[in-house]
């Protein structure tokens, strides 16, 4: 059987999928498609994703698409105790997962632009602000979540806590001030420490600020 192929960086989404493979110790090859040199957009990849988007999978011929249908495919796949085992806390599960998409990604990546990753001339403070801002409302969810259950379904880290901490990474990466949610702080910091999050993790300078240490 041919190795898992991972398409994207992993200073991208792709960052989700390099971590669950490290997770459930998966023999995988990671394909360097990135969103901003026009290599997503090529024949050959658009064969593998036609939206010219990453990440995207190739397992064994089988492709897919979409960061969090890829996570949720290869838990489930695998076996692993990170997909939770009754339909209900699948269920939520991908709740948390579709969540993060429509409630969290879309403010964080606002924030890591315009603090980290664009051109500092390009840059736009008050989109960055803006950004943390509509933040607060998901954070505190998701504060009051984490203090019952310590995690997002069950008592133990599942593919749940992937999704969304790898959508809050961009949040970290962008210095939003997490003290007024110390539940979210203390476990975002726990799951961004795993060892399959920091072996997937977009490089030294990046890491540090994903951990909070630069």
């Amino acid at each position: 059987m041919s190795k898992l192929k991972i398409y994207g960086v992993p200073l991208s989404r792709a960052y989700r999928a390099l971590w669950m493979a490290n997770e459930l110790g998966l023999d995988y090859e990671n394909f360097p498609i990135h969103f901003a040199d026009g290599s997503a957009k090529t024949p050959e990849y658009l064969e593998v994703n036609p939206n010219g988007r990453i990440p995207a999978i190739d397992d064994n011929g089988f492709k897919l698409w979409e960061s969090m249908a890829i996570n949720l495919y290869l838990a489930k796949k695998h076996g692993s105790a990170l997909l939770p085992k009754t339909m209900e806390d699948e269920a939520q599960a991908i709740q948390w997962s579709f969540w993060a998409m429509t409630e969290v990604e879309k403010p964080a990546l606002a924030v890591l632009l315009h603090r980290f990753f664009l051109p500092k001339d390009q840059r736009d403070p008050k989109l960055a602000d803006e950004g943390e801002q509509q933040l607060q409302k998901p954070l505190a969810v998701l504060d009051q979540r984490l203090a019952k259950t310590g995690y997002l379904v069950g008592p133990t880290f599942t593919v749940a806590d992937l999704n969304v901490a790898s959508v809050l990474s961009w949040a970290r990466m962008g210095r939003v001030d997490l003290s007024g949610f110390p539940d979210v702080e203390q476990w975002l910091t726990g799951c961004l420490k795993r060892p399959a999050a920091v072996k997937a993790a977009p490089g030294q300078a990046s890491r540090s600020a994903l951990l909070g240490q630069g």
